[in-house]
């Protein structure tokens, strides 16, 4: 789904959606203004479809994003179309790309105006958006829905006609979304001219050589604002490793990927993309998105990269609502407020709970709200395929108003490891059959740890596979994932797994795409198994050092939403340009290596 607001230069507002399940949900429930369509025959939309084009929010970034250029000048006032239209022109100094009246960001611009009135002051107004990703965020989950643009112009700067008329204008290419821009010469409130110019896109990495695992920075600028412009892709010797956006990065996106082998040089190659790379973009109608390469050199040596994990910008979220906190059962006569000494954490974390404000007299409960299903067996359709859950985490007295407990995030399983599903949940203040009061807490996703006699560690979640036992009465939970002796060395063609605990259920957090030497080969999904997430892999490639990296992914498989845009695939920009982020979602890139011996 894309919803694009757009406005003319007389400030009227446009609305253009796209994407079909919310297409369908608004000619089926009589379009956005309720009134019922006369020339078109709406397609049948399901209750999730309807829902979907009643919940959609569009994301506010958060604030502290770091490293986000400003808007290139001040919002510009509205302007009407003037009777007699001049001449813009603009020029660049930088490489053209084949696309005349273009340059990339930085680039010395000139605007130059003729046929204007004489002696005038001229506004020059660059047509600009905020790009932003939509959500629908509910009690029981986060449906992810795609992106929505806002245009508008702002201000570059002013210049004074001479008496023929004429002005130039000297700056450098805003740091901005790229693609074509429309630019206004304004005089009292009048467009008197107006001309364009087309921001290209640049591609730099570092740095540009180092053994296998070197983390190389990728910086790429001039991603636009429009459905075929957003998002771009990177290829690694032809070979997919994932998406890019920059929807809240103003169309500069960072990010970081690791050198593969083999030993030697390797290309990179990006341009446009929806997902995968849009292989001759120069013939589309977009041939400024244009196909970029650079160049990596895999070097000798270096050791086997330990296990990482990457995460992403610490922000403060812009939306309040939370998964699992719902209003049902609440006593609305209670003034009880609960907090916690932490407000994250993988699963197994000690929490300790402070509550005031209480009336009763205790002993209260406290209960752990979570959910249980899956997507896989979803009917197209249904509302929902999964039910809140609640743990026990024990009782305690109340004293003076007060409360104070210590708990732990359940782990389902005991020993190691032990399942939790991961996400935004309440901790909730139960007495008799009312919640008093109701905290959140996030489960941080999390490597599985295997230790050995003495808590040593043998393996940061890397480990044999071995067959699932048919002779155990109750097999655990390593057991009945195929999980076996913790290794990171493997034989050619010896079958391994890579295991998380803390995954996710929402469509923001549920699944990780899985890379191989920066191929992508698939996805592996937390739910179902309540965020205990083992992947089974084939060491392959020859002997020596292999990377396996998991990136988060934006779920779209459900068929109600399957026509989203950048579902399904590595984003590699998640770390400052990702929906997750403004719910106060966590989800960081994971990062495993193993060693092929013959």
């Amino acid at each position: 789904m894309r919803i694009a607001h757009g406005s003319t230069r007389r400030g009227r507002a446009l609305t253009t959606l796209a994407g079909l399940s919310l297409a369908t949900a608004l000619l089926a429930t009589g379009g956005p203004g309720g009134a019922a369509p006369t020339s078109l025959t709406a397609p049948q939309a399901s209750p999730a479809q309807v829902a979907e084009a009643q919940n959609a929010d569009a994301l506010t970034a958060p604030a502290n994003l770091p490293d986000v250029p400003a808007l290139p000048g001040p919002v510009s006032p509205a302007f009407t179309l003037g009777s007699t239209l001049g001449v813009l022109t603009t020029r660049s100094s930088g490489t053209q790309y084949g696309v005349s009246g273009s340059g990339t960001e930085g680039q010395p611009l000139t605007i130059s105006g003729t046929k204007l009135p004489a002696h005038a002051s001229v506004a020059i107004e660059w047509a600009t958006a905020n790009e932003t990703w939509v959500t629908d965020v509910e009690p029981s989950t986060v449906n992810y829905l795609g992106t929505a643009v806002k245009n508008f112009n702002v201000t570059l700067g002013t210049a004074t006609t001479d008496a023929a008329g004429s002005f130039s204008y000297a700056t450098t290419v805003p740091a901005d979304f790229g693609g074509q821009h429309t630019i206004y010469a304004v005089v009292r409130g009048q467009e008197v001219a107006q001309g364009g110019f087309t921001t290209m896109r640049t591609f730099t990495i570092s740095p540009t050589r180092g053994p296998i695992g070197t983390m190389i920075h990728v910086t790429y600028t001039g991603l636009g604002a429009t459905a075929y412009t957003l998002g771009s892709a990177l290829d690694w010797d032809n070979h997919f490793v994932g998406e890019f956006q920059a929807a809240w990065t103003r169309g500069t996106a960072s990010f970081d990927i690791r050198a593969a082998g083999p030993v030697g040089r390797h290309v990179l190659e990006t341009g446009a993309a929806v997902g995968t790379l849009y292989m001759n973009s120069d013939q589309s109608p977009i041939p400024y998105a244009n196909l970029l390469k650079a160049y990596f050199t895999t070097t000798p040596g270096g050791t086997l990269p330990a296990t990482q994990v990457d995460w992403p910008a610490s922000v403060t979220p812009t939306v309040s609502q939370f998964t699992t906190a719902d209003s049902t059962g609440v006593d609305p006569a209670s003034t009880a407020t609960a907090t916690l000494s932490s407000s994250s954490g993988p699963v197994g974390s000690k929490v300790a709970v402070t509550v005031t404000g209480l009336s009763g007299s205790g002993p209260d409960q406290l209960v752990w709200s979570s959910v249980v299903g899956s997507r896989v067996n979803c009917p197209n359709g249904a509302t929902t395929c999964w039910a809140y859950a609640s743990t026990p985490l024990g009782s305690a007295p109340v004293s003076g108003g007060q409360l104070r407990a210590n708990v732990t995030v359940p782990v389902t399983t005991a020993g190691e490891p032990g399942a939790g599903l991961g996400g935004w949940h309440v901790i909730q203040v139960v007495s008799g059959s009312a919640i008093e009061a109701q905290v959140p807490y996030y489960v941080k996703e999390s490597v599985v740890v295997y230790r050995g006699a003495g808590g040593r560690v043998i393996s940061d979640g890397v480990a044999a596979a071995a067959p699932v036992p048919t002779d155990v009465t109750s097999p655990t939970l390593t057991q009945v994932a195929g999980v076996g002796r913790p290794t990171y060395t493997f034989k050619e063609g010896e079958e391994f797994t890579i295991a998380l605990d803390g995954v996710g259920w929402t469509e923001i957090d549920n699944t990780l795409a899985v890379d191989y030497d920066n191929s992508l080969v698939g996805y592996g999904c937390g739910f179902n198994s309540n965020g205990y997430t083992a992947i089974h892999l084939y060491a392959t490639g020859g002997p020596g050092v292999h990377l396996i990296d998991l990136y988060p992914e934006l779920y779209t498989l459900n068929p109600d939403y399957a026509t989203t845009v950048y579902g399904m695939l590595p984003v590699l920009s998640y770390a400052r340009d990702f929906p997750g982020l403004a719910l106060g979602y966590q989800v960081p890139a994971f990062r495993f290596a193993i060693r092929i011996v013959k």
